[in-house]
């Protein structure tokens, strides 16, 4: 908007919260829908990009009602796609990582095919997202839709849904309420954290690349941590007191997860800049806020 675009949001609010456009409202070019992508959604007038971000993107959200997680993901996907078709509009799909399931090789480049379990309790999504890439690159061979598609890393950030359900939320929320930390396994299986704010500016440079970037493009950051040294940042920025059990881990729950960026760098001159440390007291802060908590003296990140 601040670009001078008319937005349209549509959102179901399965996962999403109005406090998070309650300032845009009523801004003259903003409008909101109430909708569930999985039904279509004629939009009156031009339109020149379309963002799919739809569906629940954590394990407990996604696995709570996992034939409705296929249908936004593979439905929902073709309503864009058909919306785009019809609006001559350029249409950007949020993939994700888990495309690469429980991979065999470090880091994952968006030329590995992956090492999914398609009959398991994250089937639905990891294999709802790979039919959407799998239509978005059907219709850019048939129709000649314009796509940009983005594979996205464990992200995290301000407004985030305190129970969302992914492991740094849950982390600070555990800490700042006094639970033990829960990991699940032992703490070895490493995640790459992006902070909100790169991710963002990786999507913007993927969308106004003009050079025809139609494959999958990785968007995460490269540096890899344990979920044990997750949870140990976390307890030390947040001064917590908290102890860390260890649960068993979930079927298909992968080892591991590394980005390689080399097409984001070289394609979109992008690459994050939020080190994991200044975003997680970036995102503490915010946490306390939405619990009503003062804001104590914080412990310095690193610069």
């Amino acid at each position: 908007m601040q670009q001078g675009h008319r937005v349209v949001c549509i959102d179901n609010l399965q996962t999403g919260s109005m406090a998070n456009i309650a300032p845009l409202m009523n801004h003259s070019d903003f409008m909101f829908y109430q909708h569930d992508v999985i039904t279509p959604y004629p939009v009156p007038g031009e339109v020149h990009e379309i963002y799919n971000m739809a569906c629940a993107a954590s394990p407990p959200k996604y696995q709570a009602d996992p034939v409705h997680t296929m249908k936004p993901c593979v439905i929902g996907a073709l309503s864009a796609l058909d919306l785009a078709r019809d609006k001559g509009a350029r249409v950007f799909q949020a993939s994700t990582s888990e495309v690469y399931g429980d991979p065999d090789i470090s880091p994952q480049p968006e030329g590995y095919n992956g090492n999914v379990n398609p009959f398991g309790p994250r089937a639905c999504y990891d294999e709802g997202k790979r039919a959407a890439e799998a239509m978005f690159h059907d219709f850019h061979q048939r129709f000649g839709t314009d796509i940009r598609i983005a594979r996205i890393f464990n992200t995290y950030g301000p407004q985030m849904d305190p129970r969302d359900g992914r492991v740094v939320s849950n982390f600070i929320n555990q800490a700042l309420t006094g639970r033990d930390i829960t990991i699940h396994g032992k703490g070895q299986q490493t995640r790459s954290f992006c902070y909100v704010d790169d991710l963002l500016n990786g999507i913007e440079a993927l969308m106004a690349h003009e050079d025809g970037l139609t494959s999958p493009v990785n968007i995460g950051n490269p540096g890899e941590f344990t979920v044990l040294e997750l949870a140990r940042h976390v307890l030390r920025l947040t001064g917590s007191s908290s102890g860390i059990s260890f649960h068993p881990k979930p079927q298909d729950d992968p080892m591991q997860r590394k980005p390689d960026i080399g097409i984001a760098a070289s394609k979109l001159n992008w690459a994050p800049k939020v080190a994991l440390e200044d975003g997680l007291v970036r995102t503490i802060r915010y946490f306390r806020a939405s619990l009503g908590e003062p804001a104590p003296l914080e412990v310095a990140a690193r610069s």
